[in-house]
């Protein structure tokens, strides 16, 4: 641990504690910012038994209380029963935790309702009737993440010695506050001291553990402030994080998933290093499966008019081989540069705590716009317009150029998902970050392979067709899937800006052509600084971005399924609810996977009849906008972004995750 950090754990423990130390002045007498009570379990318990009883503990919004270990900085509760000679109480028994990091210091507390259990032994020979006071002084630190208030709280019941009956409202209610207790694990866990320290708990293989964490009992056994890596070991989780002693034993509680976890003891022994972790594998599948989406991408009609255009140049330069080797290598150096890019900043907008998947960028649409008119530019251009600066192969200004060119064709291939893609860049999100920047280098990579092939093996290169006049007739072909892409765009920001929206682009596009169209004239003419109008053109085009505005939501989610309906949870367990089939899907305007899905298959006579004959339910959720509530449900299933497709049959508790590439066979063959 650094000085500095030191220094700064200390200052925010002067602070709590300096709190701690004042009177309560800044505190409306009276009021407190945990509410607290005391109930019994039976109110009439018979004597020389126990009863259960709950401390139940509900904070205001914003603040919190502590954990029996706080963590790197805070109070556990400190209590002083008043109770009648004989009587005792049990252990405190604290629910599952929450992990809370202010100023990258660890702190486990409540930030929602909670309830600690204990129990009361009376004594023998209490008489039928007689009542029993059970008084309780509390003291506790409530906080905020700025701010720390000491409260204290005197709580009080009386019970009556009966027959201890428990009514079933009662019961039901300390039921689910047993429910929320860590759950003694059963089988003993063993821990190896050192650096770093290794915790091997017993766990079945088969069983979910969802989002784990370690939560230690036990004082100064580990650095509170450190990561955990917890990876899968058989029929074992293995937890590696700093240690900073050699205690005897170390208790805690191991979650697996908000409230549920396992109450743990560990005792120091030998652990090994899982010999493979999953999380390996997880990216060597997820690397080959990005590294093979990327290569598909290539016949996409924003990509596949860039690289022919590229091939061509490098057949017609009749450069070396060194030429052509290093034209390759540059061009998939901006291809791997720019997805490691988006993926980098995709990943720290996640670490924000906000919802996206890939292409999250297409969710604004002023991104929109400026992509609208650069593939509009790109069109113009291979149709004749104007021409580009075309650098001489091999120099350093053509390995510049090459390299331009791999990054402005992975960024025009951002609103595509093609098969393979999606499960990859899922993995991708909940790897290690170094794992996950390797995944999108290899959809990079996979993008830019056709072309560092040809640059690597001259038997392709002379596979080219021979430079001729075909070629311009060819280029200029090449310009209508382009402007069928700049036409797609201009739909999207229809749909995200609305009409007003789609005009601007259109007009910022129509300015961009118009300062083009004088530069190719300036060109034919061997003017100067023939570029001038059109880089004022592009650049009062792109400005326009600033009057761009998100339009309203229009409503559900088109569809030509009779009868769909927008997704929400609450409907889809409703319908299941119910007994009903349910095939869901996931979709975005600038999704091109999705709508050829839609066309392909979901929105076919087939597909309609079938799932009308079957009484199958349609919802359909519209990640256009990038909805975190839907963006969090297409996490969960491990996936990136859209399409995803989940078909819920009747009775079973699993939803299918379908392929992303859909026929109408493939969901007809659900109902039959």
């Amino acid at each position: 641990m650094t000085a500095a950090r030191i220094l700064w754990r200390r200052i925010v423990l002067l602070t709590v504690l300096l709190c701690a130390a004042m009177p309560v002045a800044a505190q409306v007498p009276g009021q407190r910012h945990v509410q607290m009570r005391i109930v019994a379990e039976s109110d009439t318990p018979a004597a020389g038994t126990r009863v259960a009883l709950a401390l139940v503990s509900v904070p205001d919004a914003g603040w919190h209380g502590y954990w029996q270990n706080p963590g790197a900085v805070g109070t556990q509760p400190r209590l002083d029963w008043t109770l009648p000679a004989g009587a005792r109480v049990g252990d405190l028994r604290y629910p599952v935790p929450e992990r809370l990091t202010v100023a990258g210091i660890m702190n486990y507390v409540y930030e929602r309702p909670w309830t600690i259990l204990t129990e009361l032994e009376l004594p023998a020979g209490l008489a039928r009737g007689s009542v029993v006071p059970v008084r309780l002084a509390i003291d506790y630190l409530v906080c905020t993440r700025e701010i720390c208030v000491p409260e204290k709280a005197v709580l009080s019941t009386e019970l009556t010695i009966g027959d201890g009956a428990i009514t079933p409202e009662r019961r039901a209610a300390f039921d689910g506050w047993r429910r929320a207790l860590p759950r003694p694990l059963g089988s003993p866990a063993l821990f190896q001291p050192g650096e770093p320290l290794r915790l091997r708990v017993p766990f079945p293989a088969a069983r979910p553990i969802g989002d784990p964490y370690f939560f230690p009992l036990t004082e100064n056994a580990i650095d509170y402030d450190a990561a955990q890596t917890i990876r899968r070991d058989g029929d074992a989780i293995v937890i590696e994080t700093k240690g900073t002693g050699k205690p005897a034993v170390i208790e805690g509680v191991l979650a697996t998933g908000p409230g549920q976890g396992f109450a743990i003891r560990a005792t120091p022994g030998v652990v090994a290093a899982p010999a493979e972790p999953a999380p390996v594998r997880a990216a060597l599948l997820a690397f080959a499966g990005a590294l093979l989406g990327g290569l598909l991408l290539n016949v996409m009609p924003c990509v596949f008019p860039i690289l022919s255009l590229k091939a061509l140049s490098l057949a017609r330069s009749g450069e070396s081989a060194a030429h052509a080797r290093a034209e390759g290598v540059a061009y998939t150096a901006g291809a791997v540069v720019t997805c490691m890019a988006l993926g980098g900043i995709l990943l720290a907008i996640r670490a924000a705590g906000v919802a996206a998947g890939w292409a999250f960028q297409l969710t604004d649409p002023r991104v929109v716009l400026v992509l609208l008119v650069l593939t509009g530019g790109i069109a113009l251009n291979l149709a004749g317009l104007f021409e580009l600066p075309t650098p001489q192969v091999g120099t350093r200004s053509g390995r510049s150029g090459a390299f331009a060119t791999g990054a402005l064709a992975a960024f025009v291939a951002t609103p595509c998902t093609g098969p393979f893609m999606g499960a990859a860049l899922g993995s991708a999100l909940v790897l290690p970050p170094v794992a996950a920047m390797a995944v999108f280098a290899g959809l990079g990579l996979g993008l830019a392979l056709p072309f560092l092939l040809l640059g690597f093996v001259p038997a392709l290169r002379r596979r080219l067709p021979r430079p001729g006049a075909w070629m311009d007739a060819f280029r200029k072909g090449l310009s209508v899937p382009m402007f069928l892409t700049a036409l797609a765009l201009a739909w999207i920001l229809g749909r995200q800006a609305g009409v007003d929206g789609m005009a601007l682009g259109l007009g910022a596009l129509l300015l961009a052509g118009l300062g083009l169209w004088w530069t190719g004239r300036r060109q034919l003419r061997g003017r100067d600084r023939a570029w001038w109008p059109g880089i004022a053109a592009l650049t009062l085009a792109i400005a326009t971005t600033a009057l761009v505005q998100r339009a309203p939501p229009a409503g559900a989610a088109a569809t030509g399924i009779a009868g769909a309906e927008p997704f929400s949870e609450t409907r889809l367990a409703t319908l299941r609810a119910e007994g009903k089939p349910v095939f869901a899907y996931f979709t975005a305007d600038w999704c091109l996977t999705c709508k050829v899905n839609e066309r392909a298959a979901i929105e076919t006579r087939a597909v309609a009849d079938a799932f009308g004959r079957g009484g199958v339910k349609v919802l359909v959720g519209d990640w256009t906008d990038g909805d975190p509530v839907l963006g969090r449900f297409i996490e969960g299933h491990n996936r990136a972004g859209v399409p995803l497709y989940l078909y819920y049959a009747p009775g079973k508790g699993e939803a299918q995750v379908l392929p992303q590439v859909l026929t109408p066979a493939t969901l007809t063959d659900l109902v039959s």
